[in-house]
């Protein structure tokens, strides 16, 4: 890959200086080598995201397999502890020893009973906040087909996908004047959510690109449609740009089929992805955030 690059950009100087001047060769190699240097860090950020996303669900999946092991393990106290209290009916008299450790077992269960009860709360409390997310943003832009905008929640992560026919152009990177009517109407939702934070992604279909002097293939394109949409939500709508990330997906991330206009078409288009906000939610993992209560396994 890096010998198939070398030898077109070895190339490209000579195809170009049969037609243009030397100072307009010079000018398109230092525009070629900055679009190259912004779509590698542009890289960079995207696998930054996608980890930091891909944890985040790694670590909810974890937690509730915590919540239903602490579940079950509730269930074996309070078997046992009825087992003990039936035994102590046939009994007269029973030892000081055993009376405290029936009042420990006691005591643990509440203790778990009240952790996983927290932390099913902060699970729901997050699965509303998504909801009433959804709901403002469906109402904001609810004059809109939807085929061309879709709002949904998908594993605790609500998603944003615009149609590029409402943004751009054919081929192009430029936003639209009615595109700038779409944004401001998601970013007034946005900005009264200063906590949350997200990542623009650029999607294509699998129609090959035209190579010009600042775009090589759909990973470009998808790339700069990305960062005119965060310059749109940030210059127009005044979004704080440390909120944003953008990224390109290219062609490589379909929602239908290539092989159909319909398909082709959805698949060309902008997504705003609303990464998860966890930070409340592992507070109570944290020393004193958990009221005293450990997880399973772990000694209080």
């Amino acid at each position: 890959m890096q010998l198939k690059k070398g030898v077109l950009i070895g190339l490209l100087p000579i195809a170009l200086f049969s037609c243009v001047s030397p100072k307009k060769l010079r000018e398109a190699e230092a525009k070629f080598t900055q679009l190259n240097g912004a779509y590698a860090e542009l890289q960079g950020k995207l696998r930054d995201c996608e980890g930091n996303l891909n944890n985040a669900n790694n670590d909810i999946s974890r937690k509730k397999s915590e919540i239903d092991a602490l579940n079950s393990q509730m269930e074996m106290l309070k078997q046992n502890n009825n087992v003990a209290l039936k035994q102590l009916q046939d009994l007269s008299v029973i030892s000081s020893s055993q009376a405290e450790s029936i009042k420990k077992s006691l005591d643990n269960i509440g203790a778990k009973d009240l952790y996983i009860k927290d932390l099913q709360s902060e699970m729901k409390r997050k699965d509303s906040l998504n909801m009433v997310l959804v709901m403002n943003l469906k109402g904001a832009v609810g004059d809109l087909n939807d085929k061309d905008i879709n709002i949904k929640v998908d594993k605790g992560v609500v998603f944003i996908d615009i149609s590029d026919k409402l943004l751009f152009k054919s081929g192009s990177f430029d936003l639209t004047e009615d595109a700038k009517v779409v944004l401001g109407k998601v970013a007034k939702v946005l900005l009264n959510q200063p906590n949350i934070e997200f990542m623009v992604e650029g999607h294509t279909d699998n129609a090959p690109y035209k190579k010009n002097a600042y775009l090589i293939d759909n990973w470009d394109l998808s790339v700069k449609r990305a960062t005119s949409v965060v310059r749109v939500l940030q210059n127009d709508y005044g979004i704080p740009p440390a909120r944003m990330a953008a990224a390109g997906r290219g062609e490589y991330l379909p929602v239908a089929a290539n092989d159909t206009p319909e398909g082709k078409a959805a698949n060309r288009r902008t997504r705003i992805v609303i990464l998860p906000q966890l930070d409340q939610f592992f507070k109570l993992l944290e020393p004193g955030g958990d009221k005293g209560v450990a997880p399973a396994g772990q000694q209080q």
